[in-house]
């Protein structure tokens, strides 16, 4: 009898956390979409996005017509750099605007004095978190949406698949949830929305710049001579411990990365993107796994490698943060360690 009564308090429980989310997200959503501002900012995005690819769309047919080659490479060759462009241009968009519309998620809510009236009603406090992470990220998709049209231009030109913009889109969505709840637990640890605007700008730019920067200081410190099975790697010097190349992990938060790995999948050969790829995953410039000695067939495995796992580990930074906002939120800390007395375990019976 326990068990159908738990099922259906599980059951009441989930149908409870969505009920909440959907209040919360539809409150959210009632106020980024009213007024003027969000269609501005939306006419704005697509204007800005189709007048970059029109200007990289006639840059690349004045280069192409002004040189030598067949018409029909030059036409893929047009349709991928044009969807690289728009593909990085739409990353930086994202990356821009999924920590700024999640800064003040909470803090505001602490500035308005209105969070502690927030918490006290029925909506647990991760129905709270997730209907102002989903609202953020259905903002964020209707503007990805809104750019679909204008990125699938690139089908007339050829070189590039509809499978390889969905790739992409995916990445941008993950991208989202990624920095979205950076955003939103930045919110929830700092009581002030202009100090989290600032720690979360610095968190991007350390977690994409820096990282890189980081991956490429290490990534030259192996290249000379501090490699494996050498008398470099047994001496004392702090420089010592840099005996293997930089983990791929450095950069998984890096959606630029990532993006590069999903247009190397539209390049036939030894692109510039795919050295970029095998240069982070220590695949040497055949597409051969090189890293733990053992060679695999050219361009085997190269596509659909990199940018899951970045995804994954994307997936997982986001629920761990949206635990921890959750925690930060809650009235009550749930997960408050509790000091057992001595006199409990050994006292009289």
């Amino acid at each position: 009898m326990t068990g159908p009564a738990g099922s259906r308090r599980r059951l009441g429980a989930l149908r409870d956390v969505g009920s909440g989310i959907a209040a919360v997200g539809a409150k959210e959503l009632r106020g980024r979409m009213r007024g003027r501002r969000t269609f501005v900012v939306l006419t704005v995005h697509l204007l800005v996005v189709a007048g970059f690819a029109w200007m990289i769309e006639t840059f690349a047919e004045r280069t192409y017509t002004s040189g030598f080659g067949g018409s029909l490479s030059a036409s893929a060759d047009i349709g991928r750099q044009l969807f690289s462009a728009l593909i990085m241009l739409l990353t930086l968009i994202v990356l821009v605007l999924a920590p700024a519309s999640t800064a003040g998620a909470i803090s505001l809510e602490r500035e308005k004095q209105t969070l502690d009236l927030l918490t006290t009603t029925p909506i647990s406090s991760l129905a709270i978190i997730l209907g102002k992470l989903l609202s953020a990220l259905s903002w964020l998709l209707l503007l990805l949406l809104a750019s679909v049209p204008v990125t699938a231009l690139v089908f007339t030109f050829g070189g590039v698949g509809p499978d390889d913009m969905i790739r992409a889109y995916v990445v941008l969505l993950g991208t989202a949830i990624a920095f979205g709840s950076i955003g939103l637990f930045v919110s929830a640890l700092v009581k002030r929305t202009q100090a989290a605007t600032v720690i979360n700008l610095v968190t991007t730019i350390a977690v994409t710049v820096g990282a890189t920067f980081l991956f490429a200081f290490w990534s030259v410190m192996t290249q000379n001579g501090l490699l494996p099975n050498t008398t470099a790697t047994r001496d004392s010097s702090p420089l010592a411990a840099i005996t293997r190349r930089p983990p791929e992990a450095l950069l998984y938060l890096n959606p630029f990365v990532t993006q590069v790995d999903v247009i190397c999948g539209t390049e036939s050969g030894g692109g510039g993107t795919c050295s970029i790829i095998d240069a982070v995953t220590g695949a040497n410039t055949l597409g051969q796994d090189v890293s733990n000695g053992i060679v695999s067939q050219p361009f085997a495995g190269r596509r659909d490698s990199y940018w899951p796992r970045a995804m994954a580990a994307m997936l997982i930074v986001s629920a761990v943060l949206v635990i921890l906002a959750v925690q930060l939120v809650s009235p009550t800390r749930r997960w408050r360690l509790r000091r057992r007395r001595s006199g409990v375990a050994g006292g009289s019976t």
